[in-house]
């Protein structure tokens, strides 16, 4: 039987020891049975168990060398299945060969999440499902509406692509070592986007400057990406602040800025 394996402060780790809450995270891929899962830093495979006894196909990424050694001696139905590798790093079409959809989950480092979500992001055509843990006030700002002011850069470019949904809340007492914060757990769901309908590239762009000054309404933060002596569109979007827009705001102001560089040009 291999020793446990000791959580490492540098590696964001925090092992879940509630077993109840373990099988809730793998209960949101039950619509997905017969995809293969990518578990993002399983540690001690508290989750890894239920989503094999779920009858998943999957694989487990992991950076912590003493946590792969343990989950090859605790769990050899992973034999072969077993990524030692960075996530952020990963290519997910080399992990998982062809062009067919797969599911990500985890209980994801805390000081990773948010990077952890834009590399998903980046394989969105592949991705169906995305759902985990992570610290609660980030899953918020994931889920977060037009209108809130949890809303961020990645509310928008995530919803864009996804239906995003805050599950539940998890309490620190269920973990080794405490975190000092509350977890909450999401579940991003791929909708039927496929065409936004804009230059994705300049969509990122346009969020990502918006909320870069998120103080200052539209007018003032974008006005730099208008050409120069360009007038700026009459619409009343431009008085707002980014966490006031929807996804088909952000669009249709992608399109207004794409429209005056044409007049320019």
């Amino acid at each position: 039987m291999p020793r446990n394996v000791k959580p490492k402060k540098a590696l964001g780790q925090h092992f879940l020891t509630d077993l109840s809450v373990a099988r809730r995270i793998a209960a949101t891929l039950d619509d997905y049975r017969g995809l293969p899962v990518i578990e993002v830093g399983p540690g001690m495979g508290v989750l890894t168990q239920f989503l094999l006894s779920n009858g998943h196909d999957v694989r487990v990424v992991e950076i912590d060398g003493e946590s792969v050694e343990y989950l090859k001696e605790e769990y050899p139905e992973l034999s072969g299945r077993i990524i030692d590798a960075d996530f952020l790093k990963l290519d997910l079409n080399e992990a998982v060969p062809g062009d067919g959809q797969l599911c990500i989950i985890g209980n994801y480092p805390y000081n990773i999440s948010s990077q952890i979500f834009f590399h998903v992001l980046e394989y969105r055509d592949r991705v169906a499902c995305c759902s985990g843990m992570l610290q609660r006030e980030v899953a918020e700002r994931l889920a977060a509406p037009a209108g809130t002011k949890a809303r961020g850069i990645l509310s928008v470019l995530l919803q864009m692509w996804y239906d995003v949904e805050y599950l539940f809340t998890v309490d620190e007492h269920v973990f080794n070592p405490p975190p000092k914060v509350k977890s909450g757990v999401i579940k991003l769901t791929r909708n039927g986007t496929t065409d936004p309908g804009c230059d994705v590239r300049l969509f990122k762009t346009v969020v990502k400057t918006s909320f870069g000054q998120r103080r200052k309404t539209l007018r003032n933060s974008l006005r730099g990406l208008f050409p120069p002596g360009v007038p700026l569109p009459d619409t009343p979007m431009l008085s707002l602040r980014p966490e006031q827009l929807t996804v088909e705001q952000f669009v249709e102001l992608t399109n207004l800025i794409a429209g005056s560089r044409l007049q320019q040009s």
